[in-house]
């Protein structure tokens, strides 16, 4: 059974960075999607990233293009990171991981396409 375990969340202050790490537990085929999305209180989930580990190829929303990267563990296929800089209030929310098998598809940022979910984790920005 396929886990994913999300861990990084916490509180900082705008302008400040974070790594949120998804671990990925049992075995979801060595060419797979992971991404990551958030949701903020009374709004719709968000895809932010993703990463197909086949190409390497990533994509990212427009709020956080320039500010997020998304990657994972060269030494351990089964983790993947998102690193966020220059983080705004407008970045708080919960930030799940999300995985499917095979390729990123073109609407990587719906939340319909991942099959696989973690619990997710909190990531407060103040100003």
């Amino acid at each position: 059974q396929v886990q994913l375990v999300e861990s990084g969340g916490g509180a900082v202050q705008a302008g400040g960075s974070l790594r949120l790490s998804c671990e990925v537990s049992g075995y979801i085929y060595n060419k797979n999607c992971v991404a990551w999305f958030r949701q903020a209180p009374g709004q719709e989930r968000e895809g932010v990233a993703s990463f197909y580990t086949g190409t390497e190829t990533t994509y990212y929303a427009d709020s956080v293009k320039g500010r997020f990267t998304i990657s994972k563990d060269d030494a351990h296929n089964n983790t993947r990171y998102l690193q966020m800089n220059s983080l705004t209030p407008e970045d708080t929310a919960k930030y799940y991981c999300a995985a499917s098998p095979g390729p990123c598809r073109w609407n990587w940022w719906d939340q319909n396409e991942y099959r696989i979910w973690g619990q997710g984790t909190q990531v407060t920005v103040s100003s």
